[in-house]
Order: C-alpha cells, then sequence, then structure tokens
C-alpha cells in the first residue's frame, strides 16, 4: 500500500508532457554576414567587411500571470566596428557595438486588464513604416546608417486595457543613446572641408535624468488610433563643432573637434490606420519642442498606403517635415534625414522558403535616393540565406547623398535554432 500510494504521488507530481515545453521556451540564430563595397570612401578605404552575429533568448512563464524573458548577443568584426573588451554590456552606451551584450533581461506581470514589463525591453511606438515619428523610446544602431537594429530600453511600461481604450505609460530611469558611425569610417560620411584635418570627437556628455511618456490609444469600429506624449531626451545626438588653431604659427587650424550633445525634447503626436477597401491609409506625426538653444523645432510626419494583394504587399507613401525653429547646421538625424521623400516597400512570397523584397526613398528634390533589393531562401527549417544590394545616390549637401559612395552588396546565412 505504501509503494502503490507513493507512485500515485509521483504521478499526481509529475508534469504533463509537453507541460516543460510550455513553460520554458526558446529562440535564436547564427548569423555570417559579408559586405562588399564597390567604391572606396575618402575616410575609408576598405571594401570588404565580415560580421558574425549569435543571439539567444529565453521565456520561463511558471505561472499564467508572469513570464521572464533574458537575451544574450555575441558579435565579432573584421573592420574594428566591435569593442575589444569582453565584459558583458547592458547599457549599450559605448562607440562601438560589444561583443557581448544582454540584449534583454525583463519580467513581464499581467493580471486582469493590466501588464507591467519592467527591466531591459523592446518598446514600439507608431504605425508607419520607414519613418517612425512617435517611436520615442526605441534607440537605434545607426553604425550602419540604412541598416539599423533596434537597441533595448531599460525601464518600467504599464498597459491598461479598458474596453476599447488602451493607457500606455513608460518610465525609463537611464538614458540610452543610439549608436552612430564611427568618426574614421565611411557611414560617417565626414564633408569634404573638414577632410584634410585630423577629427577629434570628445567623449559624449550623457543627459543624467529619467524619460517619461504615455500613449492613449481607441479602437473604433473601422479605425484606431493614438495620441502620445514624450518629456526626454533626442536618441540621436546634435554634433558641435570646433576648430583648433595653433598658437605657432597663429591662426593655422590643427584639428577639428567634434562632441555629441543628446538634447531634452518634448514629442506630442498621433498616429491612426484606417482600413479601406482597396487599401489601408495609415498616418503618424509628431511636434518636437526642446529647451536647447542649438536644437531644432520641428514637424515630422508620414502618410501612407498598405495593400495586400495574393503574396504581394505594398506600402507607398510620403514622408515630411516642417521646421518650426531652426536652430543648428549639424545634426544626427536619419528620421529626419529621410523625410521630405517618397518611400516605398514591397514584397513577394514566391513560396513557403523563398521571398524578395523591394525597398526605397527618394528625396522630392531629387538630389537624394536609396534603393535595396533582397532575395531570401530558406533550406529545411535552419538554414537561410539572404542575398541583397543597396544603390544610393544623390548630392553631397544631401542626407542620403552624402553616402552614394556607400552603394554595397550582402551576403548573409543564418542557421536558426
Amino acid at each position: 500500500m505504501r509503494r502503490r500510494l507513493l507512485v500515485a504521488t509521483a504521478l499526481l507530481l509529475a508534469p504533463a508532457p509537453g507541460a516543460l515545453a510550455q513553460t520554458v521556451s526558446q529562440r535564436g540564430f547564427a548569423d555570417a554576414m559579408l559586405t562588399l563595397y564597390p567604391q572606396a570612401a575618402p575616410n575609408d578605404a576598405t571594401q570588404c567587411v565580415a560580421d558574425v552575429v549569435a543571439r539567444e533568448e529565453v521565456f520561463f512563464k511558471p505561472r499564467a500571470w508572469v513570464q521572464f524573458a533574458a537575451g544574450l548577443e555575441l558579435r565579432a568584426n573584421s573592420h574594428d566596428q566591435v569593442d575589444k573588451r569582453w565584459t558583458p554590456d547592458f547599457w549599450d552606451r559605448d562607440e562601438r557595438r560589444p561583443p557581448v551584450s544582454i540584449r534583454r533581461l525583463s519580467a513581464t506581470l499581467h493580471q486582469g486588464v493590466f501588464t507591467f514589463d519592467l527591466g531591459k525591453q523592446f518598446i514600439r511606438w507608431g504605425r508607419t513604416d520607414i519613418v517612425h515619428p512617435t517611436d520615442r523610446f526605441a534607440p537605434r544602431d545607426f553604425m550602419s546608417v540604412i541598416d539599423a537594429d533596434f537597441l533595448g530600453t531599460t525601464g518600467v511600461r504599464g498597459l491598461a486595457e479598458l474596453g476599447r481604450h488602451t493607457l500606455e505609460a513608460v518610465w525609463v530611469p537611464r538614458f540610452t543613446p543610439s549608436r552612430i558611425p564611427l568618426i574614421d569610417q565611411r557611414w560617417s560620411a565626414v564633408p569634404p572641408s573638414a577632410a584634410p584635418l585630423p577629427i577629434v570627437e570628445t567623449a559624449p556628455a550623457f543627459p543624467g535624468g529619467s524619460q517619461f511618456g504615455v500613449r492613449w490609444g481607441h479602437t473604433a469600429d473601422r479605425l484606431e488610433y493614438s495620441l502620445s506624449f514624450f518629456d526626454g531626451f533626442n536618441s540621436a545626438p546634435d554634433i558641435l563643432s570646433t576648430v583648433q588653431y595653433a598658437t605657432e604659427p597663429p591662426g593655422q587650424p590643427t584639428a577639428v573637434e567634434v562632441a555629441r550633445v543628446y538634447p531634452p525634447i518634448r514629442t506630442y503626436g498621433g498616429d491612426l490606420a484606417w482600413p479601406l477597401r482597396w487599401f489601408t491609409v495609415k498616418a503618424e506625426a509628431a511636434y518636437f519642442t526642446s529647451s536647447s538653444a542649438s536644437t531644432d523645432e520641428y514637424v515630422l510626419y508620414v502618410l501612407q498606403l498598405e495593400r495586400q494583394s495574393g503574396e504581394w504587399v505594398f506600402v507607398g507613401g510620403y514622408a515630411g517635415e516642417v521646421v518650426t525653429r531652426s536652430r543648428t547646421s549639424l545634426v544626427f538625424a536619419p528620421d529626419r534625414g529621410l523625410s521630405r521623400a517618397l518611400v516605398a516597400r514591397a514584397s513577394y512570397t514566391l513560396d513557403p522558403n523563398r521571398s524578395v523584397a523591394f525597398e526605397g526613398a527618394a528625396r522630392q528634390n531629387g538630389r537624394g535616393l536609396y534603393a535595396r533589393a533582397e532575395y531570401s531562401q530558406a533550406r529545411g527549417q535552419h538554414w537561410r540565406a539572404t542575398i541583397a544590394a543597396v544603390a544610393i545616390g544623390g548630392h553631397a549637401d544631401d542626407f542620403l547623398g552624402q553616402y552614394r559612395r556607400n552603394s554595397h552588396a550582402t551576403l548573409t546565412l543564418r542557421y536558426s535554432f
């Protein structure tokens, strides 16, 4: 009887088949990528760059109301874009990419209509593609400007779902900047006037305050829209430059000193999605204000149409900008750099294993152009190869045109696990 009782107890306490798989899950991949540039840049003669990236994310859900997530990323690069220190990085504040990065570390609590996310996470606002005016809690890695990955933000996000209404509040105690191109590499696009002089970058002074944002959304019968407010800092910096002069002979310039400044900003924004018979209308806009005397104030907006037809998905629209107060002449702002432009994206699924995609942007004055074509093919459950070609053209005084020597091709081999 005692033996039977022990067997019965063991059967009751043992997890059901598949219970562990439902509690712990993971996803990850390893990429090997080769990038070829046909032209050398004035400040960078390297034309072949190799990258290796491995990323793993684990999700643990011990109870229905709580889930923990952790992500780790390993990197290597042939062009000195990855730091040589192997200390795991959490805050993403170094100018180079870390070789070991804690990409995500968060807990999600859900009870009734409330959801809370705590820790390092990814917070995305807005609805449009390519340009995202209201996406203020999403710093990015712009080391290769037009191929920018998102960086995690450490903070607290609360969401209340009240029928057709949602209310979201975000608090971030420590600032995470967007990573910008290295000053001595081709994506920095050094102005020709500064090329003869050495360029010295001073250590950035990151802002020490916290950031806060709130977003209210509503779902109507045939319309979804939201309003948002953000009070914090711009993750893309203003660039302040100073020419250094020699004392002997006097007046002779010797170097250009540049510094990154992350100004305080406030944004007031909104977005909407309106499904119609032939396409879906999406719009997003934000008004940027700042107390900094060196930061512009402006409105950034996007209007686009989206349609799915069979295996095709089409997105096309216009990204615009209206400057209400001009205060600076040098700023690194890819979202503004892609404004005043027609933007488009199309993708086609050939079959479950093959797909093609196209995207592009053309400045309305014709002084800048960007186009990308991509073909991807999977083999089995784990392997995928992707080849892409990027063409960039235009004038040196245009945001896109300044990268006209950076047209390139990439070959990526991915193993997913």
